[in-house]
């Protein structure tokens, strides 16, 4: 799998830790090792920018995503396909602002984002009740099971 993470923010970011979060998603959700990801942390011009042109949503959010090829999730029963997974835009200043409302800090944040942001590449929406109970379910046990590993920050 090729994981590109760009900071084109002022802020720092542990692009590394981001990687291996990334990996462990991408392991979990079955998706091919040679799928390609794109992770770009922005500011908040830039994402306002992109929400509006793109989304047709005044004003910055917190993380978008750009699906390539429309992988889904692979299943335990066939192989998964190859391609190019896409590109998720990040906001960090966005992140530590809800991260501190959370009580749970910038880093959690941006770790949940970029979960959320790769469920959305792999086809997860929550516009409905249904879709939104799966996806946040989804995410919070991949999270989970991301705290509980190896990988995961101290």
């Amino acid at each position: 799998m090729s994981t590109e993470i760009i900071n084109e923010s002022e802020q720092e970011i542990d692009v590394e830790h981001v990687a291996k979060l990334a990996r462990f998603l991408l392991e979990q959700l079955r998706v091919h090792p040679q799928a390609d990801l794109r992770i770009k942390f922005g500011d908040e011009a830039t994402i306002t920018e992109l929400n509006e042109r793109y989304f047709d949503t005044e004003g910055p959010t917190d993380v978008l995503s750009f699906p390539g090829d429309e992988l889904l999730p692979g299943r335990l029963d066939e192989e998964p396909e190859e391609g190019d997974l896409g590109d998720i835009i990040i906001a960090p200043t966005i992140a530590a602002k809800q991260g501190e409302a959370a009580g749970h800090g910038t880093v959690a944040e941006i770790e949940l984002l970029t979960t959320h942001g790769i469920l959305h590449l792999l086809g997860y929406d929550h516009v409905d009740p249904d879709e939104h109970t799966e996806m946040f379910g989804l995410q919070a046990k991949l999270l989970k099971a991301w705290g509980s590993s190896a990988t995961a920050p101290e």
